[in-house]
């Protein structure tokens, strides 16, 4: 079983920019919706014919997106705006009368929450994503609404659930539950409440933590 950890936060608040220091010889992201990262990001290609060997893949089809973390041989996966993956399928059957839509949604949902989960060991997947929050003030993964919150609940399915935070200026994951969220983290994982929004220093900790001993070298 892998670790899957959930990173949740509002647009800008750092989610994506927490991926500056990994390497992308070894990560494979997986992108939603196309669009350039936060930060100089000159190493990290997208993945093409004439490049197969780049960092980036960009799809929202839940099957392929299962396929393509199936395959691929780098350990670390991230799957970048995963309620795009949900919202972007709503309205391309928006126009469908009827629910059945939207338990066709839930269970992909599910799908790439459960595949993630059934991969090797040695394999950390992170799944980013925006937060809404609910009608009584508690902090939530997005989806896209309450027929589908009604049939899962995302957060469960994983044991680390960071959220990001802006304090002073830094931008920072919290890591304890604050009482009004769906942060959860193992004990002793993480020595305190906020950290520094860097990726990679949670990957190595978390590697520590389980006794994951990452594939030395580039992947291909």
């Amino acid at each position: 079983m892998s670790i899957t950890t959930l990173i949740l936060g509002e647009s800008g608040s750092g989610k994506s920019t927490s991926l500056r220091h990994l390497d992308p010889q070894k990560t494979l992201l997986i992108q939603s919706i196309s669009k350039p990262l936060p930060f100089r990001a000159k190493e990290w290609q997208p993945i093409t014919r004439d490049n197969p060997s780049g960092s980036i893949f960009i799809c929202d089809d839940t099957e392929t997106i299962c396929k393509a973390m199936t395959r691929t041989p780098r350990e670390i996966i991230i799957i970048d705006d995963y309620q795009y993956i949900m919202a972007n399928e709503f309205m391309r059957r928006a126009k469908e009368k009827g629910y059945d839509k939207f338990t066709d949604i839930g269970e992909k949902a599910w799908t790439v929450f459960n595949t993630a989960l059934k991969l090797p060991m040695n394999k950390r997947i992170y799944i980013l994503s925006h937060v809404e929050t609910d009608p009584f003030g508690k902090t939530k993964i997005k989806t896209i609404g309450k027929m589908l919150d009604e049939k899962i609940t995302l957060e469960g399915m994983v044991t680390i659930c960071l959220r990001t935070q802006v304090n002073d200026g830094q931008f920072q994951f919290s890591t304890q539950n604050n009482g009004n969220d769906t942060v959860k983290s193992p004990m002793g994982l993480f020595e305190t409440q906020f950290i520094e929004n860097d990726l990679n220093a949670v990957d190595e900790m978390i590697c520590n933590y389980y006794d994951i001993k990452p594939t030395q070298g580039n992947e291909k």
